[in-house]
């Protein structure tokens, strides 16, 4: 069972520091492309930045470039998001997204980022 959680939101003052977590099981997770997405009140879901299977390749919304940074631990089947420099904008539930080989297309549950003074 294709299964991802993320954890490491939370509240945070303008100019803080976050970093969130998506911890994979149920499929090969050296072999996927991993994402972040953000979907705050009121509006659509958001690209916010990829990873590809060696960690060689990233992607980043131009909105967050240069202050987010994604990584992962294909020992650990983890995926990170180094937050930094945080705005109110920022402010959103931030899920996780897995594609793999075997038709693997999977969504996390999200965990909510508050960025407020």
């Amino acid at each position: 069972q294709v299964q991802l959680v993320e954890s490491g939101g939370g509240l945070v003052q303008p100019g803080g520091s976050l970093r969130l977590s998506c911890v994979a099981s149920g499929f090969t997770f050296s072999s996927s492309v991993m994402s972040w997405y953000r979907q705050a009140p009121g509006k659509e879901r958001e690209f916010v930045a990829s990873i590809g299977w060696s960690a060689g390749s990233t992607r980043y919304a131009d909105s967050v470039r240069g202050r987010f940074t994604i990584s992962r631990d294909n020992a650990y089947n983890t995926m990170y998001l180094q937050m930094n420099r945080l705005k109110p904008e920022d402010t959103a539930i931030y899920y996780c997204k897995a594609v793999a080989p075997g038709r693997i297309d999977a969504w996390g549950q999200g965990t909510q980022v508050t960025v407020s003074s």
